[in-house]
């Protein structure tokens, strides 16, 4: 029993990978940098787009929750997610803003 405590074990992450946990303290490579682009997020969040920018502060929440389990694939891809959203959030939140704008300096008032 007290073997099998210290054999790796494989796991695989949402995406189809496999990846190994090991029990013992031996030698391993360090983890890849966390990229959960969570200042990007926190900035996405003062845009104008609110439901967008609940979703990338979910996709960044869950990005650093796999990276701290040890599913760096999974962590890789919901820190892709959250660039992706957070930058559509930042675009679509200045188009609101940029067309409140033009709508409010160019209607004549009577």
């Amino acid at each position: 029993m007290a073997l099998s405590a210290l054999k790796p074990q494989k796991r695989t992450s949402l995406s189809g990978s496999t990846f190994l946990v090991r029990g013992s303290t031996e030698e391993q490579e360090p983890p890849p940098p966390l990229r959960s682009y969570l200042w990007l997020t926190v900035l996405a969040c003062f845009c104008p787009a609110y439901p967008v920018n609940i979703v990338a502060l979910v996709f960044t929440v869950m990005s650093r929750k796999s990276y701290y389990q040890g599913d760096y694939d999974g962590s890789r891809r919901l820190g892709r997610n959250a660039l992706y959203v957070s930058v559509a959030s930042i675009i679509i939140g200045l188009l609101i803003i940029a067309v409140t704008c033009i709508v409010h300096f160019t209607t004549v008032e009577y």
